[in-house]
């Protein structure tokens, strides 16, 4: 058996964990993921997907160093003597000591199609490009951002209604998919690593609540994949009444009007931009549930001509 250690922390890691630790040739002799964090209202401590799914299937050592670098956790990390380490949305980068470990080297699956959008947001930059296909790319770890040889891709189309939300669920499956058909033939020599191209190589940032914030002015097909992109966090918001209000789903209509200016849309409302109409479809105030539309607007009509932003 492969000593496997895997690296994750949110969901999309989640189904490349599991299809590990039920293929027989592979022992997860440990997990690393990010420290629990406070999160929600009531601040209460919250445990990474990834470490559910471990105490779930009960992996013995799991490792939740604030940060890898530090000696004491790669000494942790050194002790479980992986010939293997499989990365996935980890979260933190990845130090030579670490990458040279494992006898076989660090894979890494990632949400793109590499050279396309190395980096930690992957999902969201496609959707706010407007790409037609992103993918999953599993590649040998090299001391730079998702530089790495490529072992193996395979491409998905980006459906008109995706979020980052449901996209997740689809790349996390064929992630996990794409990993265990490659890893056997990885490990027995039959993959030649392939550099990326030079060409078509795209960075994305980490990202920020302050992101997810709608500039009115700019055209309405990037305001509604904005919408899509931040779905389901941060959420992208605007102001109305010195509050904020986050947009839940959205499409784009033909038409004018001011930027950040509501107009009746039928029985839901449009917003004014750069170019053309944005239709709000759900909309939420602080405090208060997502709405469909028609009924946000029955509960204040005063919606109908107010401007949004600042």
């Amino acid at each position: 058996m492969i000593r496997t250690v895997f690296m994750g922390t949110p969901d999309i890691a989640v189904p490349s964990l599991q299809a590990l630790l039920a293929h027989p040739d592979f022992d997860i002799v440990g997990v690393v993921t990010q420290p629990d964090r406070r999160a929600g209202r009531g601040r209460k401590l919250k445990l990474s997907p990834i470490k559910e799914a471990a105490l779930a299937a009960g992996v013995e050592t799991i490792l939740q160093p604030a940060r890898l670098r530090d000696p004491e956790a790669f000494h942790a990390l050194a002790a479980l003597q992986p010939d293997l380490i499989v990365v996935a949305a980890y979260g933190q980068i990845l130090r030579p000591n670490v990458l040279a470990l494992p006898k076989h080297g660090c894979i890494n699956v990632h949400a793109s199609l590499l050279p396309r959008w190395r980096g930690a947001s992957p999902i969201t930059a496609a959707i706010l490009a407007g790409d037609p296909l992103t993918g999953v790319t599993i590649m040998q770890m090299d001391e730079g951002m998702d530089t790495g040889p490529i072992l193996s891709q395979r491409a998905e189309p980006i459906r008109p209604k995706d979020t980052t939300g449901s996209l997740d669920q689809r790349l996390g499956a064929l992630g996990a998919d794409l990993l265990m058909e490659t890893l056997p033939c990885y490990l027995e020599g039959k993959i030649q690593p392939k550099p990326q191209p030079a060409e078509g190589v795209a960075l994305c940032r980490l990202v920020k609540k302050e992101h997810a914030r709608i500039d009115w002015t700019r055209p309405a097909v990037e305001i509604e994949r904005m919408v899509r992109a931040y779905q389901p966090w941060p959420g992208a918001f605007t102001t109305w009444a010195d509050q904020p209000l986050k947009i839940g789903a959205a499409s784009v209509a033909e038409g004018e009007a001011e930027p950040g200016r509501v107009i009746a849309w039928g029985k839901q409302a449009a917003v004014g931009t750069g170019q053309g109409l944005l239709v709000i479809e759900k909309a939420q105030l602080p405090g208060k549930k997502m709405l469909p539309m028609d009924a946000f607007l029955r509960g204040r009509p005063d919606f109908i001509g107010a401007k949004l932003g600042n």
